[in-house]
């Protein structure tokens, strides 16, 4: 084979590395995406928001001490209050709501973990049900406990879903 027959066919192929490069950076993409655990949704928008699609609509991320008494699943009267807040705000939506729980509450007496999780999920849904938004709309998304930032207990995410 002559030096131009290699030259030709390595100008040929040239195009592979590029598309390797390619690949290599959409798997490091998604794998800073799957290490940035409850930091994912802010940071997809953020990326649509780059590439010029319109921005996500964008949920609320609370921390589950802010609404609840400690180790229990009943709203406190500020509780109450942001969840109204939040009601107010995704009623006149059309999709539905989902509602998400990550990490755990360390301060859990009566309740094992799960239960708590649950049981605090549940009392997000039927107050933004008494906010006015409908229930067919609300759907209990998870209990996501391998999302937790270490030391920050347990957080509550209500974010529009699609139907």
């Amino acid at each position: 084979m002559s030096a131009s027959t290699a030259n030709a066919a390595a100008r040929r192929n040239r195009w592979a590395v590029s598309f390797a490069d390619l690949l290599l950076l959409i798997l490091g993409f998604f794998v800073m995406l799957q290490a940035s655990g409850p930091r994912r949704d802010a940071m997809l928008a953020q990326v649509s928001r780059q590439f010029g699609g319109r921005a996500m609509a964008q949920g609320e991320e609370l921390r589950a001490a802010d609404l609840f008494a400690p180790g229990e699943a009943l709203l406190t009267p500020a509780g109450h209050a942001k969840l109204a807040a939040i009601a107010r705000r995704f009623r006149q939506g059309k999709g539905g709501i989902d509602l998400r729980s990550s990490g755990v509450d360390a301060a859990h007496q009566r309740f094992d973990a799960w239960d708590l999780a649950a049981a605090r999920l549940g009392a997000v849904a039927r107050a933004l049900r008494a906010g006015g938004i409908a229930q067919d709309r609300l759907r209990i998304r998870g209990l996501d406990q391998a999302d937790a930032v270490s030391g920050e207990g347990q957080r509550i995410r209500i974010a529009p879903g699609g139907r």
